[in-house]
């Protein structure tokens, strides 16, 4: 359910307007828009197959700051239930949550809408609800908060606009945390941009779906918002297909950045390491619709040499080698 101007408090629409005026800044906490125009952004980047010590050394490597008193919302990709990278891996979630507590998280709560499938029952298979108990995080389910918990926001390719939790909006500490992978329904790939359709209320994702504008809109949902770490998962991949299966590769990586758009590069730079479908390999990486939309919308990086791509020992400086030349092709 998308709110009106009408339903919302004064702070909100504020918001909406503002929204409407700028089309479309980046977004801050509780909706004030920041513009966080053009930048260099570090990529952390580790080669391995372990993915706790994967989430331990990128986020070191990133230097995470700025945890300690907040109350931190996590976004992971329970798309489905299936198999990673059909859906986030629960020792990466788990070793995601245990580097937040050590860095003094006042709270940590895990945010998520499914889709088809409903929520409740993605998470049960997953073994979520466990999970929360053993690492002391909470639960919210999307699909049954109320109507008054989301906010709307006008956007160009959306004709009746869009919503999102007010619980996300308006978080201390937002982490999102994807899978590296193709999407075999006109997404092209799903990794951080896309991961916001799953913050948007069911009814309103069909017409994104059947648009010819999807990639455009994919974007234009990342203005509602913004992450203050992403963590991408690609010990394997999806480099046909997807998002719940596909083509199966082994990726032996493990990403990590502050920025939206510089993940995405990085992520898709690795598609094509791996190689992947034409959809992948047949365009340059910053021509791909999410990505050039999100510069656009300046949601980061703007160009590929903006990317620092850091790391930490020989096997993983090489990985970053190969990217840094796909990369470079722009």
């Amino acid at each position: 359910m998308v709110l009106r101007a009408g339903e919302l408090g004064r702070r909100d629409f504020l918001c909406v307007v503002t929204a409407g005026v700028a089309l479309m800044p980046a977004w801050g906490r509780a909706g004030v828009a920041q513009a966080i125009g053009p930048r260099r952004s570090r990529v952390a980047l580790v080669t391995t197959g372990d993915r706790k010590r994967g989430v331990s050394q990128v986020l070191k490597l990133l230097d995470l700051s700025g945890v300690k008193g907040k109350k931190v919302v996590i976004k992971p990709n329970f798309n489905s239930a299936d198999d990673t990278p059909g859906s986030t891996h629960n020792d990466t979630l788990a070793q995601l949550v245990t580097e937040l507590h050590e860095r003094n998280a006042r709270s940590i709560t895990l945010g998520e809408s499914s889709g088809p499938p409903k929520t409740q029952g993605v998470m049960e298979k997953k073994g979520t609800f466990d999970l929360a108990r053993e690492h002391r995080f909470e639960v919210v389910d999307y699909e049954q908060i109320a109507e008054h918990d989301w906010i709307a926001f006008p956007s160009k390719h959306w004709p009746q606009g869009y919503s999102l939790p007010r619980h996300v909006v308006e978080s201390d500490y937002n982490v999102s945390t994807c899978c590296l992978k193709t999407h075999g329904f006109g997404g092209v790939f799903t990794m951080s941009l896309k991961l916001s359709v799953g913050l948007t209320p069911k009814s309103i994702r069909r017409t994104m779906h059947q648009s010819p504008d999807m990639r455009r809109m994919i974007a234009e949902l990342n203005t509602g918002y913004r992450p203050d770490l992403i963590v991408l998962d690609g010990v394997v991949a999806f480099t046909d297909g997807g998002p719940s299966r596909g083509t199966l590769k082994t990726g032996n990586v493990m990403i990590a950045s502050t920025d939206r758009i510089a993940v995405d590069a990085v992520g898709v730079a690795m598609l094509k390491h791996l190689g992947a479908n034409q959809a992948i390999m047949g365009r340059k990486i910053f021509e791909q619709e999410q990505i050039a939309r999100a510069v656009e919308l300046k949601l980061g990086v703007e160009s590929a040499d903006a990317i620092e791509l850091v790391t930490a020992d020989a096997e993983s400086q090489a990985t970053a080698n190969a990217l840094r030349a796909i990369l470079a092709q722009g």
